[in-house]
């Protein structure tokens, strides 16, 4: 098996056991051979067949997301950046995913390409891609390279608006039963592919949009199959209202009374807790339950900041002890522009410059979120760890001053100063290229989709309204 080594990197991102924690380490060889890390440390003395210059290299372990929808997200470029209805708590959500629909096999492709390339190029190793069942999923996955958690969707009901300050919902209960066996089918058969980089999530779609029964069906099944379970909960003050209404219960509280919250369970963006200032609830629950559960949080800070909403705040949820991890969601598909704002917007909201700190975010974004996956071996430069490995060009220029490296990264260079990516020791990103995807190929392609997604808006925006009417451009012809 071919062996490649980082030969003396300047600056490395390494696992310490005994602290449990990343840590810096200066002048490092590391070294994997074929999947897996074989050196971390000083001197490597084995034979390698690829050797590589570490002397302007920070060598980090491959970031792990958690939460992203790459098939559909893509395509609304220029159209969700500042979309957002006011009196529907400030959301967008339910207005767009009405209107801006209708997306075809391949569009989904080409979405996934687009954002699986914006996703290597900003470190991603692993992602869980949270979305319909198409077709080319597996193989599009296989050729990207990336470490894939794969989450066909499911639900009892979707959103309906009918008027415009009341949500709704349509209600297909068989359709939610025959989603769950569609999926289940899927995930089974990822654990006969070749690769093995595959893994299913069992991922019922929204808390408000399910059953009580199609949620604790679908995490028996995930159990039974040892994978990670995950579904969207208190990401929204109209889902806490509703389920307040039905249960007398925030989200958090009857997903716990459901036996649902454990560890291996992730909730997508769990950001309305009772305590939130949006919402103000007689109890103060919430937090204390997800820590208790052993829950993970998958914390994505860009599309709720457009809404002008803010998890209060993420540092509160490490202290309290729940495992936190981070996703993209959205366009754009940039972790470290995600580790970027889940730093400062945590300051901002908890009005405080000790509210949390790089080492935590980072934290999430390698060992939290493979925590929340059920991996051990991941998100970690240690012998024994699988070899997804990123290298940071520590010449590039706004990477330097050279002082703090991380901090560099994170606050100044971002995505520019990723130069090659590994994934299972295999190369998927050199000097700043991505060589199994072609983005330029797939962005043409959301292109076209995006026309024709347009030009079906008004058939299904419930006031008929036209895309143009519901996003204006941002500047005046």
């Amino acid at each position: 098996m071919p062996t490649t080594l980082v030969r003396n990197a300047a600056w490395a991102v390494v696992w310490d056991p005994a602290r449990a924690r990343q840590v810096y380490a200066r002048d490092v060889d590391l070294a994997f051979t074929d999947d897996r890390i074989v050196h971390v440390g000083p001197d490597f003395e084995g034979e390698a067949e690829t050797v590589i210059d570490g002397a302007g290299l920070m060598v980090m372990p491959g970031l792990v997301d958690i939460h992203a929808h790459p098939q559909s997200q893509p395509v609304q470029r220029g159209l969700r950046e500042e979309h957002g209805v006011r009196h529907h708590y400030m959301t967008g959500l339910y207005e767009r995913m009405q209107a801006f629909g209708g997306f075809t096999h391949e569009d989904m492709e080409a979405g996934f390409e687009a954002a699986a390339c914006e996703l290597l190029l900003s470190g991603v190793t692993t992602l869980c891609d949270i979305g319909a069942l198409f077709p080319r999923w597996t193989e599009l996955f296989v050729q990207s390279g990336l470490r894939g958690f794969l989450a066909p969707s499911f639900g009892s009901g979707t959103w309906k608006l009918e008027v415009d300050h009341r949500l709704d919902f349509a209600w297909n209960e068989q359709g939610g039963r025959d989603g769950l066996d569609a999926a289940l089918a899927f995930i089974d058969g990822l654990a006969h592919e070749p690769s093995g980089r595959l893994t299913g999530v069992v991922s019922p779609s929204q808390i408000e949009n399910c059953t009580g029964e199609l949620l604790r069906d679908a995490f028996d099944a995930a159990c039974e199959r040892k994978v990670p379970y995950t579904f969207h909960a208190a990401q929204g003050v109209w889902e806490v209202q509703e389920m307040l209404r039905r249960h007398g219960r925030t989200p958090i509280q009857w997903a716990n009374d459901l036996g649902v919250l454990a560890p291996g369970t992730i909730l997508g963006h769990a950001m309305f807790l009772d305590r939130h200032s949006w919402i103000r609830w007689c109890t103060d629950e919430d937090l204390g339950i997800l820590a208790d559960s052993g829950t993970a949080v998958a914390h994505c800070p860009t599309p709720f900041s457009r809404y002008s909403h803010l998890m209060e705040n993420f540092g509160d949820y490490v202290r309290a002890g729940v495992t936190m991890g981070i996703g993209t969601d959205c366009s754009p598909h940039n972790m470290i522009e995600e580790m970027r704002k889940v730093s400062t917007f945590a300051r901002i909201a908890g009005r405080d410059v000790e509210a949390t700190s790089l080492d935590q975010v980072f934290h999430a974004a390698t060992v939290g979120g493979a925590t929340a996956l059920m991996r051990d071996d991941i998100g970690r430069l240690a012998p024994g760890m699988k070899a997804d490995v990123v290298l940071v060009d520590l010449a590039n220029p706004w990477m330097r001053p050279v002082h703090d490296p991380l901090r560099s990264l994170v606050f100044h260079a971002a995505d520019r100063a990723v130069r090659d990516v590994f994934v299972d020791g295999r190369q998927v990103v050199a000097d700043g290229q991505v060589l199994t995807l072609d983005a330029a190929s797939a962005c043409a392609r959301l292109e076209e989709a995006q026309v024709r997604m347009m030009a079906g808006v008004p058939d299904r925006d419930h006031l008929g309204r036209t895309a143009e009417q519901i996003v204006p451009r941002s500047l005046p012809f």
